[in-house]
C-alpha cells in the first residue's frame, strides 16, 4: 500500500468523487458479510463511509483479513469511490449514494472486545464510560459536543478581537480572593507551609488591566470553586471574562447582545435581527421567581394579592394583610395531575418558605374542582 495515510475524510467524500482513487482510515463500526462481498461501514470523525470488499477482486487471502474484522479496528483503505446501486442509497448519511470498492486493506491496530457500544444514546453507567473515556469520547454525541464548544470558543474570539478587545491570560497560581465559595488551595514547594489558591474568578487582574489602560480586556478564564454542586456548574468551569474602560451599562448590554447573536450565527445558523428584550431583576423575580429566568417555559406568576386581600378566605386574607403576597401559576394541563402529585408540590413550596399552597382545577368541560369555592365567591373564583 502506499505511503500516504490519507487522502480524504471518510464523510468528505461525495457523488463529484466517483472515478477517484482514495485512501482513508477509520474505525470499524460494523461489517456485513453477503458471501463473497463484505460490506464495511468505516467512520471517522467526519462521519461513515460504505467499503466494499469482493473476493474475485482482492484474492482470498486479503478476503480472510477482512472476514476476521472486528468493531472498533483501525484500518487503512485504499480503493475508488463508486456510485451505489440506488436500491441501497441510505440517506441517512451525507456519503449514503457512493461507496468506496477497495482494493487494499491495512490493519493498523487490533481492538478488543469493548465494555459497551461506541453508539449514541445507550444504556450504561457513568462510572463505565468514565472509565473507558477514550471510547465514549468516539460516539458522534460525545463528539459533536467537543466540535460545538471549539466552534463557539473560535466565534466568541473572533467577535471580541473585531471590536478591538486584547485577550490576555491571568495567572492560575495566585492569592487568595475571598468570594462566594471556599478555595482550592495548592502548597508552595518554595515557602513552605504556605499556600497558593486557584482563582474563583478573575476580576482581581482585570481591574488592575483597566488601571493599567488595557482599556478592553477579555478572557475565556478557567474558574475554580469549591462548593456544591450546581445544575449548571461544577467545581471548575469556563467563563467568558471582559472589562471595558469607559463605557456605561447601555454599551455593556450591547456588546454582549452582539456577542451572542454572533454566537447564534457563527454556531448554530441562526440570525436574530430583532433587539434581545429586557426585563428588570424585579420583573424577573416577579413573573419568574428568578433573576435568570428561561423564558421558553412560560408559565408567568401572577400576583392575586389584590383580589385576595378582599374575599372570604381569611388564611388569603391575613397573608395580604401581613404584607405578604398571593401568586398563582397557570399550568395547562395540570387538572391532570393526582391528589399525591399536588401533595408533593405543595411540600416542595412549603421547603422553600411558602406558607402553603391551594390548587383550583379547569375540567376540560369548564367546570371547577377545588375546595377553595367553599370560601370563595363565584365572582372571585
Amino acid at each position: 500500500m502506499e505511503a500516504l495515510y490519507r487522502t480524504d475524510y471518510c464523510a468528505s467524500l461525495r457523488d463529484a468523487d466517483i472515478g477517484k482513487k482514495s485512501t482513508v482510515t477509520g474505525w470499524v463500526q460494523r461489517t456485513r458479510d453477503m458471501g463473497g462481498i463484505i460490506f464495511l461501514d468505516l467512520r471517522d470523525k467526519t462521519g461513515i463511509l460504505q467499503v466494499v470488499f469482493d473476493l474475485q477482486d482482492i484474492g482470498e487471502e486479503m478476503f480472510l483479513d477482512v472476514e476476521n474484522l472486528r468493531n472498533e479496528y483501525v484500518v487503512k483503505v485504499q480503493g475508488v469511490i463508486r456510485k451505489r446501486d440506488e436500491e441501497t442509497y441510505n440517506p441517512n448519511i451525507p456519503t449514503g449514494t457512493i461507496e468506496l470498492k477497495a482494493t487494499d486493506l491495512e490493519i493498523l491496530s487490533k481492538s478488543k472486545t469493548l465494555p459497551f457500544p461506541v453508539e449514541d444514546y445507550i444504556n450504561v453507567k457513568e462510572e463505565l464510560r468514565l472509565k473507558y473515556r477514550y471510547l465514549d469520547i468516539r460516539r458522534p454525541h460525545l463528539y459533536d459536543n467537543l466540535a460545538l464548544r471549539h466552534k463557539t470558543t473560535k466565534a466568541i474570539r473572533r467577535y471580541l478581537d473585531d471590536m478591538d478587545f486584547m485577550e490576555v491570560e491571568t495567572p492560575i497560581l495566585t492569592k487568595s480572593t475571598p468570594e462566594g465559595a471556599r478555595d482550592y488551595l495548592v502548597p508552595s514547594r518554595m515557602e513552605q507551609g504556605k499556600f497558593y489558591a486557584l482563582p474563583q474568578s478573575p476580576q482581581i487582574f482585570k481591574q488592575l488591566l483597566m488601571v493599567s489602560g488595557v482599556d478592553r480586556y477579555y478572557q475565556i478564564a478557567r474558574c475554580f470553586r469549591d462548593e456544591d454542586l450546581r445544575a449548571d456548574r461544577q467545581p471548575e468551569f469556563t467563563q467568558v471574562d471582559m472589562e471595558l474602560s469607559f463605557v456605561n451599562q447601555e454599551d455593556v448590554l450591547n456588546y454582549l447582545e452582539g456577542l451572542f447573536k454572533h454566537i447564534f450565527s457563527q454556531v448554530m445558523d441562526m440570525d436574530f435581527k430583532e433587539k434581545f428584550p429586557r426585563i428588570t431583576y424585579q420583573k424577573a423575580m416577579d413573573l419568574y421567581g428568578s433573576d435568570k429566568p428561561d423564558l421558553r417555559f412560560g408559565m408567568e406568576i401572577v400576583d392575586l394579592s389584590d383580589i385576595a386581600k378582599k374575599c372570604g378566605f381569611k388564611v388569603f386574607r391575613n397573608v395580604v394583610d401581613q404584607g405578604g403576597a398571593v401568586r398563582a401559576l397557570n399550568i395547562k394541563g395540570g387538572n391532570s395531575f393526582s391528589r399525591n402529585e399536588i401533595d408533593e408540590l405543595t411540600d416542595k413550596a412549603t421547603s422553600y418558605g411558602a406558607k402553603g399552597m391551594a390548587w383550583i382545577a379547569i375540567e376540560p368541560d369548564g367546570n371547577l374542582r377545588t375546595l377553595l369555592t367553599k370560601f370563595l365567591s363565584e365572582s372571585e373564583v
